[in-house]
């Protein structure tokens, strides 16, 4: 099968050497010397791979203008993306990764490594299209439909999407990170009339403010020196759709003001451009910051708020929902045995009951990335609680019964206690699974007289 690359940098020395390069390994060599035109480029043609640089502007190297194209690409476009950056920041490098690189290359690059891992990445590339049609068979719950569960909070929250998802009333949707926000938008948008349009989400966390104005409204050609052909943007492409912006408050005040006139006006410019182009939408906001506290401040736009603000959706924390982890867990086992060919079917109960005692700060994704590790760790085919590696100081107790809730330190106290039971009052153990040193744990059995 002939294979393709499309390479996205700035210098034009480094553009020209990759070229004459990879002429030798690939049938077609593409090349860009900015990303204004990258998804432009990619929905004309279906290339294998994208060796992406991670940085645009001399004045620039925090790499995030590289992570908000792979974002882009990644929903967009099956391709395979590889990071291409001059500075070595490894964890750069596993922040691409998580979001969907196949790998990072850290300029001055081997050749040898730079062909094998484009050449790999390509290879991937044309396997996942081949089974395409056969992923695309798979249900919508096993893709990640929404879970309503069945705590009283997610009723209430469930009774509320129902009456409001088939209007059109905008909706702020507020939550800590990882609660599920984006997974409620595209449920609402399902429930709407608008469920066989389009569903364009934007994460305004991750865009550089410098993208905001192109990617939200377009631009024309010639708009700006990198800007060689028109770009649609987002309020254009979601056009009889809705249209989810991820993290509003990240928005800065100048384009709020020229949100808000989109918003009354229903009618957007490109950047560059002279003509009114009507947008019908519906728009979801999503944000986990306290946007209130922002208006008061002066760092949010009042009226914007209240433009937003029809209907406030509060998506709940994990701890808050008990009830429902055990069910999370179960479908997320399903989910990564079936992904990683692993014959797991159960879970121990001590393991349930610990998942149902934990933190869990990072909520739903916290939960989902503990159990993928699990499943991973698993040797039989049932989760004990040593896969799931949980941290024991990161426990909270139930209410006793004269309703007080527990003091930090009688937290943790149970939480050395447990521990010395698990591992038969073995120090160097105990210490290990705590994540603390054998003399702070020294300390603490004298404290809590142990």
């Amino acid at each position: 099968m002939k294979s393709s690359i499309l390479i996205v940098d700035d210098n034009k020395g480094i553009l020209s050497a990759l070229r004459l390069t990879l002429s030798h390994h690939f049938d077609e060599v593409m090349t860009l010397s900015s990303p204004a035109s990258l998804m432009t480029t990619l929905r004309e043609n279906d290339y294998d791979v994208v060796l992406l640089d991670m940085n645009f502007r001399e004045d620039s190297n925090t790499g995030n203008e590289g992570l908000f194209w792979l974002s882009e690409i990644k929903k967009q476009h099956s391709c395979e993306v590889v990071l291409f950056t001059a500075y070595g920041d490894i964890e750069l490098a596993v922040n691409g990764i998580k979001r969907g690189a196949y790998d990072f290359i850290v300029k001055p690059w081997d050749n040898d490594k730079l062909i094998k891992t484009l050449l790999d990445a390509a290879k991937l590339s044309q396997s996942k299209k081949k089974g395409r049609s056969t992923e695309n068979r798979i249900s919508s719950h096993e893709t990640g439909s929404m879970f309503w569960g069945n705590s009283p909070l997610m009723t209430t929250l469930k009774t509320m999407v129902q009456k409001t998802a088939p209007s059109d009333a905008s909706i702020l949707i507020t939550g800590e990170n990882g609660t599920g926000k984006d997974m409620l938008a595209k449920e609402i948008h399902q429930l709407s009339h608008r469920k066989n349009a389009v569903f364009v989400p934007v994460d305004m966390g991750s865009m550089p403010e410098s993208l905001f104005e192109s990617e939200l409204f377009g631009h024309v050609k010639g708009a700006f020196t990198d800007a060689h052909s028109d770009h649609t943007g987002k309020f254009e492409l979601a056009n009889g759709g809705t249209l989810f912006l991820d993290e509003i408050g990240n928005l800065p005040l100048h384009l709020q003001a020229k949100l808000l006139r989109v918003l009354q006006n229903r009618m957007i410019t490109k950047i560059g451009g002279n003509k009114f182009i009507s947008i019908n939408i519906r728009l979801i906001c999503a944000t986990n910051t306290d946007i209130e506290s922002m208006v008061r401040k002066g760092t949010f736009r009042e009226d914007l708020y209240y433009r937003i603000n029809t209907i406030h959706l509060q998506m709940p924390l994990l701890r808050e929902r008990t009830e429902d982890i055990v069910p999370l867990v179960e479908i997320f086992m399903q989910q990564f045995a079936r992904q990683y060919n692993k014959n797991i079917s159960d879970i121990s109960l001590d393991a349930k009951e610990a998942l149902q005692h934990y933190q869990w700060g990072g909520n739903i994704r916290e939960l989902q990335n503990c159990v993928e590790k699990a499943v991973l760790l698993c040797e039989s085919n049932t989760l004990q609680l040593d896969d799931f590696q949980l941290n024991y100081l990161d426990f909270w107790m139930p209410k006793s019964n004269n309703d007080s809730v527990c003091s930090l330190d009688e937290m943790e106290k149970n939480a050395i206690v447990n521990a010395m039971k698990k591992f038969d009052n073995n120090l160097s153990s105990v210490a290990k699974q705590l994540d603390i040193s054998r003399q702070t744990l020294y300390n603490k059995l004298k404290k809590y007289d142990i």
